[in-house]
């Protein structure tokens, strides 16, 4: 069983930066791929980015690349969103996700998620 905790939401401006955290309390934290998603009102899951079990392999959504880093720090198991100018669209329910398997895009194939940290972008 993995459990996960996501912290740093919170409103900022646009244009803004911030840095999301996930710690996950399991004891084989290399075991498991992460990712982040995100959820606006009403709509999927939309996925965002995704980390390997050895942080050598990671992939974006298109909406965030270049703006967006993942990263992972395994003593401390844990894993980051940095997130770079912010817009409004960014606004969501941003969640933290496990699988015990390779990467993958796809909500479904993680096995488990946080409760999710709020972000609100506006001026």
């Amino acid at each position: 069983q993995v459990q996960l905790v996501e912290s740093g939401g919170g409103l900022v401006q646009p244009g803004d930066s911030l840095r999301l955290s996930c710690e996950a309390s399991v004891d084989t934290f290399n075991a498991y791929t992460m990712a982040w998603f995100r959820q606006h009102p009403g709509l999927e899951r939309e996925f965002l980015a995704t980390i390997s079990r050895s942080s050598d392999g990671t992939f974006y959504g298109n909406s965030v690349k270049g703006r967006f880093t993942i990263s992972r720090n395994t003593a401390g198991k844990t894993i980051y969103l940095e997130m770079n100018s912010l817009e409004p669209e960014d606004t969501a329910v941003y969640y933290c996700a496990a699988r015990s398997g390779i990467i993958s895009t796809s909500s479904a194939d993680f096995q488990y998620w946080g409760q999710g940290t709020r972000v609100t972008v506006s001026s």
